[in-house]
């Protein structure tokens, strides 16, 4: 197998299991088995190495001496990291993307705010959430800082879907209508601060753990 081509399988295995991950079917703690994995593919162990290294990289894995790879988990201060580099980071985005934002863009904006308004299950309101937030940053032009957003998205969904997979409720998001509004209006730095502040709220409800017990998940619900 030439070298581009496991880069390529490489790429494919943690495209899938950053998507197992983050839909929550494969659960934190859990070992990435080397062997298993390989086999599942048709790989060598060379490019499933190479796949766990990418995970590390997303914070979806971690390594661990003579314990191999497992699933990296998450508690309240990771979270709030997380909430808080959006925050700088789609900031950033959006100052940079704002005097290239058209009515069309603004229009698509808007329309992924009411998909997620009448979204009834956690999945879908993730969807157009990510789309919303998509749309408004990405005529910033730069493309590292938009490859960063969305590592960041993708941690989010995990936390999302870890505390929601179950009895989702609709919600109006009042916040993406003000930063439209705002927007609309040319005055970005309103869009900016309702941003900031709209990323940074955190959820937590109980969940099902081992033994009958519950334990509190939190997640950016922004």
């Amino acid at each position: 197998m030439s070298a581009k081509t496991e880069e390529t399988v490489a790429a494919r295995i943690s495209r899938t299991l950053a998507e197992r991950i983050i839909a929550g079917e494969i659960e934190p703690g859990s070992r990435l088995r080397q062997d298993h994995i390989a086999e599942e593919f048709g790989a060598s162990h060379v490019p499933v190495r190479e796949a766990f290294r990418r995970l590390e990289a997303q914070g979806l894995a971690v390594s661990e001496p003579r314990r191999g790879v497992r699933v990296a988990a998450f508690d309240l201060s990771e979270v709030k990291e997380v909430a808080e580099m959006r925050a700088a980071l789609e900031v950033l985005a959006l100052r940079h993307a704002a005097p290239h934002l058209t009515q069309a863009i603004l229009d698509a904006a808007e329309e992924a705010t009411r998909a997620g308004d009448n979204s009834h299950d956690v999945r879908s309101w993730e969807e157009a959430n990510r789309r919303f937030h998509r749309l408004i940053v990405e005529p910033c032009g730069m493309p590292r800082l938009l490859a960063s957003i969305d590592d960041l998205h993708a941690a989010s969904a995990r936390f999302l879907f870890a505390a929601w997979q179950s009895n989702w409720e609709a919600r109006t998001d009042h916040d993406h209508r003000a930063i439209l509004a705002a927007l609309r209006k040319g005055d970005v730095e309103t869009a900016c601060s309702t941003l900031a502040r709209h990323v940074q709220w955190i959820g937590h409800r109980p969940v099902p753990a081992a033994g009958g017990r519950k334990r509190d998940v939190f997640a950016i619900v922004g």
